[in-house]
């Protein structure tokens, strides 16, 4: 079978993919991975077919954002325009391949496989499923609320992407023959096989969606390359004497305070006879303590399975594939989240008793 994946976003979103591309190119299908330029080294490492996305300048969207005051009215731009593009770009890619797989953030999926008349997968990292048990992932309430039950919930985030997206896709859809959508949400999961990426011990799903769905356990990529230099110095950092190791990090994500809460974390662990290892991720986090001796900032990509073995706690955003990593290690782990299912995550985490409340 000739399958086309088309992922976007950090290494979070990247590199569970190239985990897929690397299985489906070995059991013998053809495969052609589209993700962007900014993971060009890592995609020829691994050695499958890929193609890079003009449409998606990941790391100019995130530097533009930070330097515009209108940072929301950036992102719907930014967005807005990678759909268009992507209606210009993926349909004669697809119309080569059987079979499309892409993430839930790629919002033209559903209408470019339509387009071409092949399936489509849809994978999420969280419960990305409109239901009545478990609330939106993305939204404040990771959790049953009192008050604003999950079918609610559903409706209002219905309406935010239909606000966001909608007005797009269907000018693309229009100019291309298709028949607009009423409800981009709803078109989007039903028009798909819902593939969920993570651990059922550690996620939630509904045996009532009435939707196709799978889950499948989160995809570890654990054989990607890495800087065995960079590994060396880090664990000699951990292994120079006998007092335990913090590991912090916001993956990708950006804040503010990252410093302060890095200074914070320093001084506890100086009180407390702890090291602390920060992980610095796309936002430089921590720069301001380059230089301090109690202080590993790790600037490279590492498997999370070489470096959590060594750590006697992780504090950590949450990402899905962040705490699925931590967990699967055994030390303990807190979750300070940010953004989109990072709350969720802390929930579950927290809910299940492998870690404080984030």
């Amino acid at each position: 079978m000739k399958i086309l994946l088309v992922t976007r976003g950090s290494q979070g979103d990247i590199y569970p993919y190239l985990a897929v591309a690397i299985e489906l190119q070995w059991r013998g299908h053809t495969v052609t991975l589209s993700l962007p330029q900014l993971f060009e080294k890592q995609a020829h490492k691994a050695g499958v077919n890929y193609q890079l996305q003009d449409f998606d300048d990941i790391g100019g969207m995130i530097d533009g954002a930070a330097e515009t005051k209108q940072q929301t009215k950036h992102m719907l731009a930014w967005m807005r325009r990678v759909i268009d593009m992507q209606f210009e770009q993926l349909i004669p890619l697809l119309q080569e391949h059987d079979l499309l797989i892409t993430s839930n953030t790629e919002f033209a999926a559903a209408s470019l496989a339509e387009y071409c008349g092949k399936p489509v997968v849809r994978t999420a990292f969280a419960p990305f499923i409109p239901g009545k048990k478990i609330p939106p992932p993305i939204m404040p309430f990771p959790k049953p609320h009192p008050v604003f039950r999950p079918a609610f919930l559903w409706k209002v985030l219905n309406i935010g992407t239909n606000l966001m997206v909608k007005q797009t896709v269907n000018k693309n859809r229009v100019a291309k023959g298709m028949e607009p959508i009423s409800n981009f949400g709803i078109h989007a999961v039903s028009k798909a096989e819902n593939y969920l990426m993570y651990s059922r011990y550690l996620g939630s799903t509904d045996p009532d969606w009435p939707y196709d769905w799978t889950i499948s356990g989160y995809c570890f990529n654990d054989s990607f390359r890495y800087n065995e230099a960079a590994y060396n110095e880090l664990m000699d950092f951990i292994r120079a004497d006998s007092r335990p190791t913090l590991f912090f990090t916001l993956g990708s994500c950006n804040d503010k305070h990252r410093d302060r809460f890095c200074s914070w974390l320093l001084d506890i662990c100086r009180g407390n006879g702890y090291k602390l290892v920060i992980g610095s991720g796309w936002s430089d986090t921590g720069s301001s303590l380059a230089g301090d001796r109690q202080v590993y900032r790790l600037t490279e990509a590492i498997p999370h399975s070489l470096v959590f073995p060594g750590c006697a706690a992780v504090i950590h955003h949450g990402g899905c594939g962040t705490t699925h990593s931590v967990a699967r290690t055994g030390v303990p782990q807190m979750v300070v989240p940010l953004l989109l299912d990072q709350p969720y995550w802390n929930y579950r985490v927290s809910r299940l008793g492998v870690a404080p409340p984030g």
